[in-house]
């Protein structure tokens, strides 16, 4: 199984060294999960995107500092090629980013939210779980980092999970999208250094409660589980 990682952003020159790129971080939480597959990156903010749509059996695509409404001669190629994946239905893992590329692309709304930041581990609520996993939970908690969020789910796509913060933070469109607006790739060392670098943004208080947060246990490994089997179950229900 090969799985493209649509990697539309960099991580922060300091950090690299310590963490790597979030196309390590995917590549790293998703082998630790489940079988043997190949992950090839694509550097999507630097124009750099698979050569056909079927290059591989399924994509993900990460978070980013940029918006979705961002006038960007990158993203405006990278939106095309995201319409023909969403067009030919091939699998898709939207995460932050990519969770509300997705939605905006099918229809939805996408917006700063009104609360500002939200950061720091958040417990979604399972609504309705995947299809394609048999695994059973009524709650998923998993570290955010974002201030735009998708308002206003498009036509088509259903529910998964929600919380106070983020009341649209995971969704599915058919079988062939599995969506989250939390970042199951972070580890808690890196969002540490994230929030430190970020602290003067954040503010003080923001800052102390997002920091504080990570002390509790996170989901990413059942993520990961549940986006393996929806790979292998190449956007077909189970």
């Amino acid at each position: 199984m090969k799985i493209g990682i649509l990697v539309a952003d960099r991580v922060r020159a300091e950090l690299v060294a310590r963490h790597g790129e979030y196309s390590d971080m995917f590549a790293g939480l998703l082998a630790e999960a489940g079988p043997e597959a190949e992950y090839p990156s694509y550097d999507v903010d630097l124009g750099r995107l698979p050569e056909r749509l079927d290059d591989c059996d399924g994509y993900v695509i990460t978070g980013s500092r940029y918006s979705v409404y961002d006038k960007l001669g990158w993203l405006d190629e990278f939106k095309a090629f995201v319409r023909g994946l969403l067009e030919e239905r091939r699998p898709l893992l939207a995460v932050c980013f990519g969770h509300q590329l997705v939605a905006d692309l099918l229809g939805g709304r996408v917006e700063p939210a009104a609360r500002g930041w939200t950061l720091g581990v958040r417990r979604t609520r399972i609504e309705d779980g995947f299809p394609w996993t048999g695994a059973g939970t009524d709650s998923l908690r998993l570290i955010h980092s974002h201030q735009d969020q998708v308002l206003d789910l498009p036509e088509g796509a259903e529910l998964v999970g929600t919380n106070d913060a983020c009341p649209v933070s995971m969704y599915r469109v058919g079988s062939h999208v599995m969506s989250c607006q939390g970042h199951p790739e972070f580890s808690r060392d890196y969002a540490t250094e994230l929030y430190d670098a970020r602290r003067e943004i954040f503010g003080d208080e923001l800052w102390r409660q997002a920091r504080g947060s990570l002390d509790e246990p996170t989901d990413e490994e059942l993520l990961a589980r549940w986006a393996l089997d929806f790979f292998s179950a190449g956007g077909r229900p189970r």
